[in-house]
């Protein structure tokens, strides 16, 4: 079976990724490689595929100067293309599997009542992660899945991007209409194309060797 991409252009993708530091505010990401990159975030895995998340996408000027003190002042904030927020489903719930189940049901054809068996196991563990207070946890780390499909995929668009935990949630609510609603920021992404001086370019990459981090058995 032959590659969709050769290994090459994977792992030379992967080795020019890095967190930009600067964007060139001039450079916007053209539309098609945008939708491209939507397209990713809705095709993330996810738990049994709950899909507990929803990414608001930012393009506006004056959100992102909004946005921006609420994330350490960081020029990424305002200089990028496309800033994401990635947001968990707080408390999620049958209303939420349901809704789940229903698009399962349209999209392969089948009933919904077909589905009850899924449904009680998949709401059953929602349940039990809740009663040990673990539920938003245990989505939230879902939504970090979408964010490294999201790297991996701009990278080999040729997208540069920087994931951003250095921000206040709490605030990026409030901006963003979030405070009071079933959702919350988790963790953000800025997306765009580095600047020429951004010294970060050409800092070679510091990993761990293979064998120090994979185990073969």
């Amino acid at each position: 079976m032959s590659h969709p991409i050769p290994t090459a252009t994977l792992l030379h993708a992967l080795n020019w990724r890095y967190a930009t530091k600067k964007f060139d505010p001039a450079r916007k990401i053209p539309a098609n490689d945008w939708h491209a990159l939507e397209q990713a975030l809705v095709l993330s895995p996810s738990s049994v595929g709950l899909q507990p998340w929803r990414f608001f996408v930012v393009t506006d000027s004056a959100m992102k100067a909004r946005l921006r003190p609420a994330a350490w002042d960081q020029p990424q904030v305002t200089d990028c293309s496309h800033f994401v927020v990635l947001a968990v489903r707080k408390n999620l719930g049958a209303d939420h599997v349901d809704r789940h189940n229903g698009r399962m049901a349209e999209v392969r054809g089948v009933t919904t009542e077909s589905l009850g068996r899924f449904r009680q196991m998949v709401t059953g563990n929602l349940d039990k992660a809740r009663a040990e207070g673990r539920l938003d946890i245990w989505q939230s780390h879902q939504v970090y899945i979408a964010l490294g499909q999201l790297l991996a995929c701009a990278a080999l668009l040729g997208v540069d991007t920087c994931p951003m935990e250095g921000f206040e949630p709490g605030k990026f609510d409030e901006i963003l209409g979030l405070t009071g609603t079933d959702w919350a920021s988790v963790v953000c992404c800025a997306a765009g194309y580095r600047a020429a001086d951004d010294k970060y370019a050409t800092t070679k990459k510091v990993r761990f060797s293979a064998d120090d981090v994979i185990t073969r058995i």
